[in-house]
């Protein structure tokens, strides 16, 4: 099981850094840069941009479904009775969530999504944002022994 874990660790902060910092680039480098471009080509380089990157976020959730999920329960014996630790998981996945729907409202088509990708530096500051906070409440339940 040793070797499991370690790999469904390493699949998932390696998801992680891919998705985040993908989302990242997007909001301090792409979109500014892009902004300076006309209409017509910008349109372009962000419709050539999110079906690309669409295959990346998709494939991204569901490996971050099946890691997190692999270990939340092999975790959940060393930590039964830490109502802490089960507010703060439940927490963790109830903001990832969120982050997975913002991620897949922006790469997506949905014309009843189409408002979200209109104002996409805004939506991909909250998807950083609560990234960001995901990554805290993990980083401290790392540490914090049990």
């Amino acid at each position: 099981m040793f070797a499991i874990d370690v790999l469904s660790r390493l699949v998932h902060v390696l998801t992680a850094i891919t998705l985040v910092g993908g989302s990242l680039f997007s909001l301090w480098v792409l979109l500014p840069s892009a902004a300076k471009l006309d209409e017509g080509p910008r349109a372009g380089l962000i419709e050539g941009i999110s079906s690309r990157w669409r295959r990346i976020v998709h494939g991204g959730v569901v490996l971050f479904l099946i890691s997190g999920f692999y270990n939340y329960f092999r975790a959940m014996p060393l930590h039964k009775g830490d109502g802490p630790y089960h507010m703060l998981v439940g927490s963790k996945m109830l903001l990832a969530l969120a982050v997975f729907f913002i991620a897949a409202a922006l790469v997506g088509r949905s014309p009843r999504l189409a408002g979200m990708r209109e104002n996409r530096s805004w939506w991909l500051t909250i998807l950083v944002s609560l990234s960001v906070l995901i990554v805290a409440i993990s980083s401290f339940l790392k540490v914090r022994g049990y």
